[in-house]
């Protein structure tokens, strides 16, 4: 009967691809494949940003969180910061977005500080993203595994090529609608799961209920300033998830191509906003929604302690897949694989974007017809699927799935925020003293990862304020015209 679930699977894969890659008439310029023609409506936007932030990481490692012995609610502490983040967002960044036509969120630096800080910011995400996004491909082994037993790495190849096809084919167009399928896909099998597990457990919500006040699993808000641990070394603490989710989200959202090529794919600056708010309804949902799973498996397990932040990862798609009825169990393991390639289809398109875009572009001394960049687009796409498998490869170490991906963001989201807020809040600092802040604050964020117990919750507000005050202060010493730098 595991064919029944596994046909399922493959039929969504073919299905999605078929859908992605119909979309490939429509691209003809270059805004078409990196914007979408601007042409999509803001709820479509608003669900893609829910996709591109939830990933697969989300579905598997949040449930983990409730299901370890200490753990809680705690996590929605940063989803209150992300809000606030939305609002410094649409107040800052996107009435400077909509200023004239950018594919890019760093073709903004050039406007404020010149050319080669537009390469830094840029190359920084570049790298960013693609550990990042490495992680989130590595993830896909923790479900396959659990699904063939073996042969992770081939079948995350299949998955990834059939993700590179339609997002070569259909671009920024494919990667919107396709992520609208499958955010609905993974809710619905969220969803589904609980009921199930729900029907499973004895005593069913009201034993639910009953053990999550016993091991205090839904408790929320925690404003200790620091008990067991030093103040800097408790992630989830009020303090730290909050001011740490809103400096996290105004980095992802307001200064990596990810999430700004979505904003930036909206009709309008309006649309944008629209976008951006009705996302982080959905994201307070989902989180909610995966963490209550958590619980209820917690319960189902008769109260298990789990202390190893792997072993939880798997726990729900292990339920899942040994657990639910035939047919049901490929379904959600189809959802799960959805929110993988929703992320991963994304990142192509934003790394591709931005290597043509930054690099490719500005450094050609000839001008050249969309249509050859829009070639030369596809197969910096295709590139970078090889790229992110190959990171993938070296993640296999690196702990949770989900505490690992937003750590590595976290070190070098410091750095972009700082500088894109020197761009906008300033306008004596020029472009050396920004390239200098931004290089103390990264070196800085390297030594407070490897060096000491700083939780990782802090690290965009500890990398923000060091970046933007040492290049604001050197630029009393550095004499530079901000003006001149920006017309080279």
């Amino acid at each position: 009967m595991r064919i029944v679930d596994l046909g399922v699977i493959l039929l969504y894969l073919a299905g999605i691809t078929w859908f992605g890659a119909r979309f490939r008439k429509s691209q003809t310029t270059l805004k078409d494949y990196f914007l979408g023609g601007r042409s999509a409506p803001w709820w479509a936007i608003g669900f893609s940003i829910v996709s591109a932030e939830t990933s697969i990481l989300t579905v598997i490692s949040t449930p983990g969180m409730t299901l370890m012995k200490n753990g809680n609610f705690g996590f929605l502490q940063l989803v209150f910061g992300y809000l606030l983040a939305r609002i410094l967002i649409s107040t800052l960044f996107l009435p400077a977005y909509f200023k004239g036509e950018l594919f890019t969120a760093y073709e903004l630096m050039t406007r404020r500080f010149g050319p080669r800080i537009r390469k830094l910011t840029a190359g920084l995400f570049l790298v960013l993203r693609a550990l990042a996004e490495g992680v989130r491909v590595w993830a896909m082994s923790t479900v396959i595994s659990i699904v063939l037993g073996t042969g992770e790495e081939l079948s995350i190849i299949l998955i990834v090529c059939l993700t590179l096809f339609y997002t070569f084919e259909g671009g920024m167009t494919a990667v919107i609608w396709t992520d609208v399928i499958q955010m609905f896909l993974y809710v619905a099998g969220a969803i589904l799961s609980l009921f199930v597990i729900l029907g499973q457990i004895p005593g069913g919500w009201t034993h639910v209920v009953e053990l999550g006040q016993q091991y205090n699993k839904f408790q929320v808000f925690d404003f200790r300033f620091g008990m067991e641990r030093w103040f800097f070394e408790t992630p989830f603490t009020f303090w730290a998830g909050f001011i740490g989710g809103c400096f996290l989200t105004t980095a992802s959202h307001g200064t990596e191509q990810l999430m700004v090529q979505r904003l930036l794919s909206a009709k309008s600056e309006g649309e944008a906003r629209k976008a951006l708010y009705s996302s982080w309804v959905v994201i307070l949902f989902q989180f909610t929604l995966f963490l209550l799973i958590g619980v209820c498996l917690f319960a189902y397990h008769g109260a298990p302690v789990v202390t190893l932040a792997k072993e939880a990862d798997r726990m729900y798609p292990e339920f899942v897949w040994n657990h639910l009825p035939y047919g049901i169990a490929g379904l959600i393991i189809a959802a799960i694989l959805a929110a993988a390639m929703s992320n991963l289809s994304a990142a192509l398109n934003s790394l591709a974007s931005t290597t043509v875009m930054d690099f490719w572009k500005p450094m050609s001394r000839v001008a050249r017809p969309d249509s050859e960049y829009l070639r030369l687009a596809r197969y910096v796409t295709l590139g970078w699927g090889v790229a992110l498998f190959g990171v993938a490869l070296l993640a296999r170490g690196w702990g949770s799935v989900l505490q690992a991906g937003l750590s590595i963001a976290s070190i070098l989201y410091g750095s972009l925020l700082g500088v894109f807020l020197l761009g906008l809040l300033t306008k004596r600092t020029g472009e050396i003293a920004a390239m200098t802040g931004m290089t103390v604050g990264l070196v800085l964020m390297l030594y407070i990862k490897f060096g000491t117990s700083i939780a990782w919750t802090w690290y965009v507000l500890i990398g923000t304020t060091v970046t933007f005050t040492t290049a604001y202060l050197l630029s009393f010493a550095i004499q530079e015209n901000p003006n001149a730098n920006a017309s080279r």
